[in-house]
Order: structure tokens, then sequence, then C-alpha cells
């Protein structure tokens, strides 16, 4: 060895033997080493409680400051980002003719994301317009016809009373004419009865001469004016009652006038029946515009719609994001309320924290909060407690507990808390909904 010293042997437990001392030789006296002086018992008991108040203080320092510093947070791992995230889905069925994005594409709101052949509803929009100006057409037809059919019926009512009147005044005049044949009849029948009687005497008066003549006491001349008396007054007979007859004939012809001047006044009175029936005609009228005015109300509503699904067949962004989860393909075939992509805001973000029940004490919106992400590092995010869920989140799950059920085992249940990010947080847009991250909420 270095120093000269050899090594023994190793132990049995194969550890190497410490070198053997030097023999002194034995006319050489050792002398024993000097021992340090020892302390009094005292000053060793002193030092020992003085380092074990020290170490106890500290002790208690970082317990209370481990507890100062837990007892006003509340942390949980059990947390993600989260964002809105906006299906677009189409309004109208057609033909898809362009499509102008693909995943993972930052669009603007209002950005045309999917085109739909819009020919067919163009083609509405012109047949909507045409009904439009249809019925508009028959709706100032219907307004027009309202004052012709007033003064119409006004004028048809004051010739109806008009006619009534004359009509009645025919009757009058024809009664009168019956009156009047009547009494011709009477004279013609007092004349009759006049010429019988003459006649009568006349006759007489002949054949007295007649058979005066035949004994030759009155001249042939005599018995000649006696038989021409007599056919004078017979024909004066025949002559009365033909003026009878004819009389008769009269008042039969005047009746007949009053049965005509009679219908001639219920013809005027029904005329005058359905010219009084003006109101309701102006009513009708009236309704029949309305309806007309209606009808031009609902071409114009479906002139509307038409333009609306005209418009439709340009599928537009909503909001501002990322696109995800792109279905629509150039020539696909649509139907209305067909998922067709999803946009993620990216300008409205913030993190779902599940605390446990028993962090809930003293948690409350507006208290600051801190965001870690997993991601990047682990960089930290500020924002501030925005709301807590009204139920826990096992309660909206598709299958919540029930536990009258059966056997029941307590679970700590967690409650969804949402936190917002300070403003200016995340101007990067470097966030993701789904990360995970790790929220810390300062509950004073």
């Amino acid at each position: 060895m270095a120093d000269g010293l050899e090594v023994g042997p190793k132990s049995p437990l194969g550890e190497p033997r410490q070198p053997a001392e030097p023999q002194q030789p034995a006319h050489v006296r050792q002398t024993p080493p000097e021992e340090p002086p020892e302390e009094p018992p005292s000053a060793t008991s002193g030092r020992k409680v003085w380092i074990l108040a020290a170490v106890i203080a500290v002790g208690l320092g970082a317990a209370f400051y481990a507890w100062r510093y837990y007892s006003v947070r509340e942390t949980t791992d059990d947390a993600q980002i989260a964002a809105h995230i906006a299906p677009v889905s189409a309004r109208v069925s057609g033909y898809i003719t362009a499509v102008n994005v693909d995943n993972n594409r930052y669009v603007e709101a209002g950005a045309i994301l999917v085109q739909i052949d819009p020919r067919d509803y163009q083609v509405a929009v012109e047949k909507a317009r045409a009904d439009l100006a249809a019925a508009e057409s028959a709706a100032h037809a219907a307004r027009t016809h309202i004052p012709i059919t007033t003064t119409t019926t006004s004028s048809q009512l004051h010739i109806a009373q008009a006619g009534v009147h004359e009509a009645e005044a025919g009757v009058e005049s024809s009664r009168q004419q019956v009156d009047a044949a009547l009494a011709r009849v009477k004279q013609a029948a007092a004349s009759l009865r006049q010429a019988e009687a003459n006649y009568v005497k006349a006759d007489s008066d002949r054949q007295r001469y007649q058979q005066l003549v035949a004994k030759d006491e009155v001249s042939q001349q005599l018995y000649q004016t006696a038989v021409t008396a007599a056919e004078a007054q017979r024909a004066r007979v025949d002559a009365a009652r033909s003026g009878v007859a004819e009389a008769e004939q009269e008042v039969s012809v005047a009746r007949a006038h009053v049965v005509q001047a009679e219908a001639k006044v219920r013809q005027a009175e029904a005329n005058v029946a359905a010219a009084s029936s003006a109101p309701q005609q102006v009513q009708v009228s009236r309704q029949r515009s309305s309806e007309a005015g209606a009808l031009v109300e609902q071409k114009k509503a479906a002139l509307a719609q038409a333009e609306l699904n005209l418009q439709y067949t340009t599928v537009r962004a909503p909001v501002n994001g990322i696109i995800g989860k792109r279905n629509a393909e150039l020539g696909q075939n649509i139907s209305p309320g067909q998922p067709l992509m999803a946009i993620t805001r990216m300008d409205d973000i913030w993190a779902t924290a599940n605390f446990k029940e028993t962090q809930m004490n003293h948690m409350r919106p507006g208290q600051k909060a801190n965001i870690s992400v997993d991601a990047y590092g682990g960089r930290d995010y500020a924002g501030y407690v925005e709301s807590i869920a009204g139920a826990t989140g096992a309660t909206f799950s598709l299958l919540p507990p029930e536990n009258a059920s059966g056997n029941f085992v307590k679970v700590v249940q967690r409650i969804p808390v949402r936190v917002r990010l300070n403003q200016g947080q995340n101007s990067e847009h470097v966030l993701r909904p789904g990360m995970s991250v790790e929220v810390t909420v300062f509950t004073q």
C-alpha cells in the first residue's frame, strides 16, 4: 500500500479488515491523549431546547403558511377549455355547386361556406312576383267596384221607388177607367131599355094600323109610316144592345188594365226591395275588397318566403371561428336541417372546472381564478368565476343516478363552474376547446 500498511484479509461478511496497528516496543510507555474538558450539563441541555424550539417554530410557521395558502384557494385538475360550437346546417334542399372552406380554416362571420344551386328558387321568386301582381290588380278592381256599387244601387233604389209611384198611379187610372166603363154600361142599359120601350110602342102602333088598314079605316101611307117607325125603333134597340155589349167589353178591358197595373205595382215593389239591399251589396263589395287585400298580403308573404329561400341557397358563416366536422361535398344533394359543418368560436373561450361539492363552501361568482394550461409549457391565464351550475354534472348525464333504486354508495359529487378568462388573455387564439387545464379559485 501507499502508506506501507498492509490490508488484512476480508472478514466473513466480505468487508476488509482494519489494518493492524504497529506494535510498540515494550520499553516505550504510551502516554494517553488528553481529553477535552467536559461542558457543564446545563449548557448542553439549554442548547438542545433552543434547537428544538427553533424547529417547532419553523414547523408551525410552515404549517400556518401552508394552511393560509390553501385555505383561500380551491384547485382542481378536472377541468377543460370550452367554447361555443356553432353548427352550420342547410335551410333549403338542393344540389351543392360549391364548397369554399375546409376543416381547420379560420373564417369570418358572413363568409360564403357552401353554395346551393339557386335556379329553382329563382323561378319560385318570379312566380311569386307574378302572383302578387295578379292579386294587387284584383284588389284594385275590388276597391274600384265599391263606389260603383254604391252609386248604382242608390240609383236603382230611386228608380224603383219612382216605378212604384208610377205603377200605383196606373192602378188608380185603370180603376177610374173601370168606373167610367161601368157608368157607360149603365147608360147603355138605360138607352137599351128606352129603345125597347119605344120599339114596343112603335110595334104596337104598327099592329094596330095593320088591323085598321085591313078594314080600310086608315090609309096605306099611315100604315107604312107606323111600320117604318117600328123598324126604326127596332134598329135603335139593336144599337142600344150593341152599346151595352161594347160598354161591358170596355169594363172587362179596364179591369184587365187594373190587374196589369197591380202587377206592375208588385214588380215595382220587388224592385224597391231589391234596391233596398244596397247597403248589403256595398258591404259585400267591401268584404270582397278586404279579401282581395288579404290575398295581396298572402302573396307578399309568399314572395318574401321565396326570396328568403333564394338567399338560403348561399350558406354563410354565422360567427367567426375555425371550421370543423365538414360534411358538405361538391355535387351532394342536401335536405333542410342536414348538418354541413361546425364552427368553433375562438373569441369566446372559458374553462369548465368540476369542483367537488366539499370545495364549494366559499366559492362565489366574481372571485379571481387562475387557469394553468397543460399545453404550452403550463402557461397561466388570469380569469374569474363567471357562474356556478344549477346542478351537479351527474344530474345532467345521460343516465342520472337514482339512489333510491338500490344499494347506496355515497360518492362525492362535482359541480361545474364556469371560469371566464379576463379580457385580452386569449388574444392569440391558441386555446382550443377540450384542452386539459388546472383551475385555482381564490375564495378570499
